[in-house]
């Protein structure tokens, strides 16, 4: 070979390794078409956004960058608006793009990762929500977190963040591994006797009446959000150990819920919750673990405090479900957003007066205009709030029932966009709901059984749960609560049908789940957590949705398979320090506790 020829091999060698280095400087958005309703309207954002994964962690450390961790999910309505004033803004992409690794992602595809990092935003700024962003170092420990921030005081705090971390990476690691949680210990155990569940109700309810709003309904002096967790087990106690003060705050909370803004007697369902104590006001977005939670507690009340017209309320929830979510495959889409298609917030379900009197006949517009308060300054931009703001005669309640029949179909008409994931835990709590129902409607036998069909031939594959289906794609991974849903959502199917394999089937996905997410140190949201600070716990708190380690406890304990009895059992009787501290935050554990007592 000629020097010349060993010049050109050598400069060629060169070339080729350098090449790679070149070409992963330059990342590009990797959410264009992604399946996620949520990620793909990110997929046109100058943003490089990356997906969480190992490749995306792997590269933070490479090139000794923070993550710049962004979660929202697809009915939020301020993960719109940042989106709109910040992420579409080129200068701030290019602040994103050079000095940090941005990630998107969808809270629905990732509530273990969602949970722990609004842990960490409670804990740094008192105040949890979306959207949440997240500044994760390279090993995988939240530094620092903002949630909906100005353009401006974005980029200023982008700007602060890149010349610290330029500075002193190392003093923002040391930081940040200090603000984690210290290393996971095996849980102690406690005994399961009467006398430590009789504590921890006592515990429970002196929560519940600290947080109880006796004028309004509900809990909390701010915004109202259902809490289906803690209404769940009140509903439980009252029906077990009645008392007439928490029957009165029940009657009033579900009352107040299904009168105001909270519910839509249109379409039927219930917004995510109001932004005031006296639930006039909501936040637009319809979610369907919402909707699914609050038919099966509008039955159970029914029952337990004779308001036989609560089982109305129920039906609606579920005619929302079917009417406005169902996917041709059988499935279920997991929200309808808070805006409409041009972006006004709320404006699918808000009316003119001039429009109502087009529609209605007379003496049903005068009961709407009174009612509705029609003749008030107006609280929305686009128009008037279907609700009971007055209290409605028994003729007016008829002629508003008339008057949600006519509206329904121009309703319908509006734009309502949908995020039309099909996910898999959601589908679960639904198959609850619709199972439940078929003691309200032999019609609902059809919906569950075409929603267990659908769980059953396209979320499970080889054994396990699949996280979610979405335009045409599956998306892998499953979580913890995603398995416990389905699995009660089988169980109940099989209760109220007698099918065979729904409950086989609920035995097998119960053994995958404890063998993925559980072992002597506590429970995992995730089988492979990324990140640091996600450490297994002896129990899973409640929060809107319920605990999903404390849900597939009572599954196990409804199976008829010894080991996985003994093992909920187990689990059941571990010591929980963070209950101890706040019992109302675990509701949930309580009806495990309830449940789990030998003498049961």
């Amino acid at each position: 070979m000629s020097g010349f020829e060993r010049s050109t091999a050598f400069a060629t060698l060169l070339l080729s390794l350098l090449l790679p280095v070149a070409v992963a400087a330059a990342p590009v958005n990797q959410l264009v078409n992604h399946p996620s309703p949520y990620l793909a309207l990110h997929g046109s954002d100058p943003v490089a956004w990356q997906e969480w994964n190992t490749a995306t962690v792997a590269r933070a450390k490479r090139e000794n960058k923070l993550l710049f961790v962004s979660v929202g999910y697809f009915a939020c309505h301020w993960c719109h608006v940042m989106q709109r004033e910040s992420y579409k803004d080129p200068q701030i992409a290019a602040l994103l793009n050079r000095d940090f690794i941005p990630v998107k992602v969808d809270r629905e595809l990732n509530s273990g990762l969602d949970d722990a990092l609004q842990t960490f935003s409670a804990q740094l700024n008192g105040i949890a929500g979306w959207p949440l962003n997240a500044f994760v170092t390279p090993e995988g420990f939240p530094a620092f977190v903002v949630l909906y921030a100005p353009a401006d005081d974005f980029s200023k705090l982008l700007t602060h963040l890149a010349e610290r971390w330029a500075a002193d990476s190392a003093g923002i690691r040391r930081l940040a591994r200090q603000a984690a949680p210290p290393p996971a210990q095996a849980p102690g155990r406690a005994p399961l006797t009467a006398a430590r569940t009789a504590r921890a109700w006592e515990q429970f309810i002196a929560g519940v009446w600290q947080e109880a709003d006796m004028l309004h309904g509900g809990f909390g002096q701010v915004s109202k959000f259902p809490m289906a967790p803690q209404l769940h087990a009140l509903l439980e106690r009252q029906a077990w150990q009645p008392d007439a003060r928490l029957a009165g705050f029940l009657r009033e909370t579900f009352d107040q819920m299904a009168a105001r803004g909270l519910h839509d007697p249109i379409g039927g369902g219930f917004f995510r919750y109001a932004t005031d104590p006296g639930w006039d006001t909501p936040h637009f977005e319809k979610m369907l673990y919402d909707n699914a939670h609050l038919a099966v507690l509008y039955l159970r009340a029914a029952g337990v405090l004779g308001q036989p017209r609560y089982r109305e309320i129920a039906r609606g929830a579920l005619d929302f479900m079917q009417d406005e979510l169902l996917d041709p495959s059988g499935g279920l889409y997991s929200s309808t957003s808070a805006v409409d298609a041009a972006g006004r917030e709320g404006a699918t379900y808000l009316w003119e007066p001039d429009e109502l009197k087009r529609h209605l006949p007379p003496e049903i517009f005068a009961a709407a205009r009174r009612v509705w308060r029609l003749d008030a300054p107006r609280s929305f931009d686009a128009g008037y709030l279907p609700a009971e703001y007055r209290t409605p005669t028994a003729d007016e309640r008829r002629l508003l029932v008339a008057a949600a029949r006519i509206l329904r179909p121009v309703r319908q008409a509006r734009s309502l966009p949908k995020d039309d994931k099909l996910n898999a835990g959601l589908n679960g709590l639904a198959l609850s709901a619709f199972s439940q129902a078929i003691q309200l409607d032999p019609a609902c036998r059809l919906r569950a059984d075409r929603l267990q069909h659908f769980l059953l031939t396209r979320l499970v594959r080889d054994g396990r749960l699949l996280k979610a289906m979405a335009r045409g794609k599956v998306l892998p991974d499953a979580e913890l609560e995603d398995y416990a849903y389905v699995v009660q959502g089988l169980l109940d199917h099989a209760d109220a049908t007698g099918n065979g394999p729904s409950r086989e089937q609920a035995r097998q996905l119960t053994q995958v789940a404890w063998q993925l997410f559980w072992s002597e140190m506590g429970w995992k949201h995730e089988a492979r957590p990324l990140l640091a600070t996600m450490q297994p716990e002896p129990a899973l708190a409640d929060g809107a949705l319920y605990s999903p380690s404390d849900v597939l406890i009572l599954a196990s304990l409804r199976l008829r398979d010894p080991a996985l009895q003994q093992l909920a059992r187990t689990a059941a009787g571990w010591r929980v320090p963070a209950m101890e501290r706040d019992a109302y935050a675990y509701p949930t554990r309580l009806r495990v506790l309830t449940t789990s007592q030998p003498d049961r």
